[in-house]
């Protein structure tokens, strides 16, 4: 029974077979990908160059733009090769490397969308404890306190994936490498790591929604106190995107991680696999930031300066 070090790569699948679609899957990939990198990357422009924007809110949302820089990336690229060219292989480090840093970046995530609730929660339920709750320090720990957890959580889960023998196939039903699609490869009895998975998800995502969910039900009732139409409205528009991106990301990643690996059809886990992968790294900028009047307001600012500085030196 061969063990999984001696393999020397996995084959990953495609959406389809026929080249026009693969074309157009990885045309859609990469227009997301570029999307999702150009509006973080002016999110975070614009929040590291205007001092304005130095406060609690803004750091979790540049924190979160980097992150969704670096979680789309581990995907995307790999697949849009995938897609156009006839090899389909990735090594089983690069197996093992995706698998780990999709579970870190997922779960940092869940984290940091939890922190940014947080936020909101104490900046309109208790706004003159916000600076003493939310300070400098406080916000830095709970950046490092999300990433060194995930480290642990995704280091133990990858680890424990690969310590099973792969011998019944090497080819990976999902366009990377994920948990699940592994497991239905193993030839070993892969029941504890099922088991481990649904309940790291149900502690960690379940408990990430609750925790988000309780904190917007606290602000919706605060929100409907507030004297004006205008003041509920604002509120509102920036908290129900949230809370129906949280909705997709948790919701999918429940319906690919919660279900026996047996039960899982492969085309129906390849979609739904985009929506925890993809989407909410690309909807990110454009919900949190990009909508937010003092983001644009940054941008105009730095735009102006830049054309300022140009003159000045032509």
């Amino acid at each position: 029974m061969p063990n999984a070090t001696m393999l020397t790569e996995f084959l990953l699948t495609r959406f389809s077979d026929v080249w026009e679609l693969r074309v157009l899957h990885a045309t859609l990939f990469l227009l997301m990908y570029l999307g999702t990198l150009m509006g973080n990357l002016l999110i975070v422009i614009a929040i590291t160059l205007d001092m304005k924007l130095h406060i609690p809110m803004y750091f979790f949302l540049r924190n979160l733009s980097v992150l969704d820089m670096c979680y789309i990336s581990v995907t995307v690229p790999k697949a849009c090769v995938i897609f156009l060219l006839d090899s389909r292989g990735i090594s089983t480090a690069g197996c093992a490397a995706q698998v780990f840093l999709v579970i870190l970046f997922a779960t940092v995530e869940m984290l940091f969308l939890t922190a940014m609730a947080r936020d909101r929660y104490v900046a309109i339920c208790q706004p003159l404890h916000y600076s003493v709750i939310m300070t400098p320090r406080v916000c830095v720990q709970m950046t490092l306190a999300s990433v060194l957890s995930s480290m642990i959580y995704s280091g133990f889960h990858t680890g424990y994936t690969f310590r099973l023998s792969f011998c019944q196939s090497h080819v990976v039903h999902q366009f990377f490498c994920d948990v699940p699609s592994l497991l239905k490869l193993s030839c070993s009895d892969a029941l504890r790591n099922e088991i481990l998975i649904v309940i790291s998800a149900v502690v960690i995502a379940g408990g990430c929604f609750s925790f988000i969910t309780m904190s917007y039900i606290h602000i919706f009732s605060t929100v409907l106190k507030l004297p004006t139409r205008g003041e509920r409205g604002k509120a509102f528009s920036t908290c129900v995107p949230h809370i129906l991106v949280v909705t997709v990301f948790a919701s999918s990643i429940a319906a690919i991680y919660m279900k026996p690996t047996s039960l899982s059809p492969t085309s129906q886990n390849m979609v739904t696999s985009v929506f925890y992968s993809i989407v909410p790294p690309f909807l990110n900028p454009i919900i949190y930031s990009l909508r937010n009047k003092q983001i644009k307001e940054a941008l105009k600012r730095i735009t102006s300066k830049k054309a300022l500085f140009r003159k000045v030196i032509g």
